[in-house]
């Protein structure tokens, strides 16, 4: 029998899927990764093939096996990690979509998520405050997986009658590719952690179950849910005639920003990262009881390996941020790739007075404002397109100030460093504009993938491939540190910039 030397983890994001395999250091040794297409049916609509998503993840899978060497029988165990909120509904016998997945950014729910805020009972406050809050931490918007599902069963022809007979299925994309790793229509797992179910508006945060209030309200049988499991934990077994080619312990499971929190080694409560993904996400470790946040941040469970148990985070979620850099890349043909910006943004010394609010989906934590849209406010002749890009950068940096002063005001906890991870770290300029933005120090680890290292630390925990906790603290380690350089004067004048652009990019869509 083969020694088990590695734990691969499966990273289902918003534009790609990964497949990444680590060692017992926590570091990668092979990967593959690809890109799945980004469907806009409408303005402010995204969306998903969840079969074009099962088929890239069976590809990375059989590529990174074969770039590394590695052979199955060294495989100790598998992690998922995933965009969370994303919604997929198919059919439990053939196991096919009955419409394609609903990604988080979608804002398609808008009109009824503000018709839900002002229903007798349910009101909500700016900041969230109210029925909806307490019952899952979260509150009433687009974002969430809830109305999503509510929209699907509402829209697409004999969905709700077959979901209330229990032949439709729900699932985050977690959930999806864990069912069609273990067999799909032949046995599969039907399966979500507490962390994804945490992002649904379905789950009780204090119960860590499905919300029997919030059910009857959105009207989603519960028969098709899945079974709510802890983070960390054997959900069953990859299939024989799958992309593994064998039975091997899925044992895994964290949404990516909770997994990101995971592989930073945010263990201690008091600790937090920020991810630069398509959105930008700041999770603080808050311990065993949820704190609810009177500033505009969401209560999430953080991570379970114990039934009924989990550990919780506060945190802030920034929609558009890597987003912004493919809308320049994509939309407007500023940039040939995504790191040619920090090539153009450096040949500035600022922004040229230029502030760009990349409200593309409406305005995120703090503010969740759904009728913001996109600004780009400062123009004169002056302006370049460097100016452009490296407003851009800027507009990264701003939204996690507004998400960092929001966290300190509801845990008490000033940061003096921050942890960073996600793609866009390797973008030196970036990392030091963030850190000139917030006056605190910025730490990049030495892998900056951690969303896929949570997931393999989840799964492997599970196994007893990784001992402890402990083990997993240890193999952190610093790749470089951004100090603050900026002047507090000129910070606070910059970020005053800011705010007025933000009031400039609301109330569009009312």
């Amino acid at each position: 029998m083969s020694e088990k030397k590695y734990v691969a983890a499966i990273d289902q994001g918003t534009t790609s899927t990964r497949c990444m395999i680590f060692n017992k250091k926590g570091l990668p040794v092979c990967s593959d990764q690809m890109e799945h297409a980004q469907i806009y049916p409408h303005p402010g609509w995204v969306e998903h093939d969840p079969m074009e998503i099962w088929s890239r993840t069976q590809d990375v899978i059989r590529n990174a096996l074969e770039r590394g060497g590695i052979s199955p029988a060294e495989i100790a165990a598998i992690g998922i990690t995933n965009q969370r909120e994303t919604t997929v509904v198919w059919d439990k016998a053939t196991g096919r979509p009955i419409y394609n997945a609903i990604v988080w950014q979608c804002v398609r729910t808008q009109d009824f998520c503000a018709q839900w805020q002002k229903m007798p009972g349910w009101e909500q406050t700016v900041t969230g405050e109210g029925k909806v809050k307490d019952h899952t931490g979260l509150l009433i918007n687009p974002y969430f997986s809830g109305t999503k599902i509510k929209w699907i069963l509402d829209n697409v022809p004999g969905a709700r009658e077959r979901a209330e007979r229990g032949e439709l299925l729900f699932g985050n994309t977690d959930c999806w590719l864990i069912w069609n790793l273990t067999g799909g229509p032949n046995g599969g797992v039907h399966v979500t952690d507490v962390s994804n179910a945490s992002r649904t508006l379905l789950m009780n945060i204090e119960t860590l179950q499905w919300d029997k209030a919030m059910l009857d309200f959105l009207d989603v049988p519960e028969a098709m849910l899945p079974k709510i499991m802890p983070s960390s934990g054997v959900f069953g077994m990859t299939a024989k005639n799958g992309p593994f080619g064998a039975e091997i312990p899925v044992s895994g499971d964290l949404g990516d920003q909770q997994a990101a929190l995971f592989g930073q080694a945010c263990l201690k409560k008091g600790e937090a990262k920020n991810t630069y993904g398509t959105g930008c996400f700041m999770l603080m470790n808050i311990g065993e009881k949820p704190i609810q946040s009177m500033n505009g941040l969401l209560t999430t469970a953080f991570y379970s390996r114990e039934q009924g148990k989990c550990v919780y985070a506060l945190e802030g979620s920034i929609a558009i941020a890597g987003a912004a850099v493919q809308w320049l890349r994509d939309n407007l043909k500023l940039v040939d790739a995504a790191p040619d910006t920090e090539f153009f943004a450096s040949k500035v010394e600022d922004s040229g007075g230029v502030y760009f609010v990349p409200a593309f989906s409406g305005l995120f934590a703090p503010h969740w404002d759904m009728t913001a849209r996109g600004a780009i406010v400062g123009l004169t002749r002056y302006v370049q397109k460097s100016h452009i890009i490296r407003a851009t950068l800027e507009s990264i940096c701003y939204q996690t100030r507004d998400v960092i002063d929001a966290m300190q005001k509801d845990s008490g906890v000033n940061l003096t460093s921050l942890k960073v991870d996600g793609g866009a770290v390797k973008n030196d300029l970036l990392m030091q504009m963030q850190a000139d933005i917030l006056g605190v120090e910025v730490v990049r680890p030495v892998v900056n993938e951690t969303t896929a290292l949570g997931a393999a630390y989840a799964a492997g925990l599970a196994v007893g491939f990784w001992k402890d906790e402990n083990e997993i603290r240890a193999n952190w380690a610093v790749d470089r540190k951004f100090a603050s350089l900026s002047l507090p004067e000129k910070r606070e004048k910059m970020y005053a910039g800011w705010k007025k652009a933000v009031e400039k990019s609301r109330g569009w869509t009312e």
